[in-house]
Order: structure tokens, then sequence, then C-alpha cells
């Protein structure tokens, strides 16, 4: 049974990050509750994490993580190691690349790690962008 709901993370994000990450993560949150197939909450004592899943051919897939810190985990290379279709893949990678403007090739991103939001998203453009690359995602692995 997870130790963290979403209102503790919410709570825990406003405390511990800027205003803007909480709004981003308040973002993230809303829109994971409306797309995720199933959506959890973590069980430490740190800090909370929010996991995104969708269902696929292959189970299950977790799309990214989120911690009440204010970081971001998209699992691009745990889709790979699954051979998630190439399409989802050339698309989930381009438009990432393209809002983040980083590379998320197997060479430069071979590991998936925990990247600060503040770091990752200036701009709104770039969390609807996100959201709507991770529900294009969603959509195709449905199929």
């Amino acid at each position: 049974m997870s130790s963290w709901t979403k209102n503790s993370f919410i709570d825990h994000m406003t405390e511990n990050c800027s205003r803007e990450v909480a709004k981003v993560g308040r973002s993230i949150i809303e829109f994971s509750e409306k797309y995720a197939d199933e959506l959890t909450w973590g069980r430490g004592n740190d800090h909370g994490t929010l996991t995104f899943r969708c269902n696929s051919d292959f189970g299950v897939l977790p799309l990214f993580h989120m911690t009440s810190n204010g970081t971001l985990n998209i699992q691009i290379n745990f889709l790979r190691s699954k051979d998630v279709p190439k399409q989802v893949m050339l698309d989930m990678v381009r438009k990432l690349e393209s809002n983040f403007l980083r590379d998320y090739d197997e060479i430069m991103y071979d590991v998936d790690t925990f990247e600060p939001m503040d770091e990752l998203f200036f701009t709104s453009t770039q969390v609807e962008k996100f959201l709507n690359t991770m529900e294009g995602c969603c959509y195709r692995l449905r199929q």
C-alpha cells in the first residue's frame, strides 16, 4: 500500500519546490489522472513519486516518473528495452528532442535519469507539448 496520496504529494511539492515547478507538477498530475491507465503513488519516506503507466501489447508500461522534489524521469530507454514499435519510439523521441532541445538517442541518452523540472520546462508551451507527446504515445501504444 502506498504511503503517498495526491494531496500529500502536492503539499510536499509546494513546500519543497518553486511556485513554477509546483504549477507544472499539478498540470502533470491532472493530465495523469485523465490519461494514465494506471497511476501509482510511491511509498518512500523522503519524497513522493508518481508513476504514469499506459496499457500496451507489452503489458502496462511506465512512461514517466515524477517526484515531489521536482524531478521527472522519462522512461525512453526502458521503452526501448521492451521493443516498443519503432514508430512510437521515433515519434516520442523526436517530439521530446524538439521540445527540450536535447538528444535522446541511444548514445547521448543511454540511461533514464531524473531531471530537475526547472531545467526541462521554461514555458507553459513546453509543458503542453510534453503532455501532448505522452498522450500521443499512449494512443499509439493502445492500438
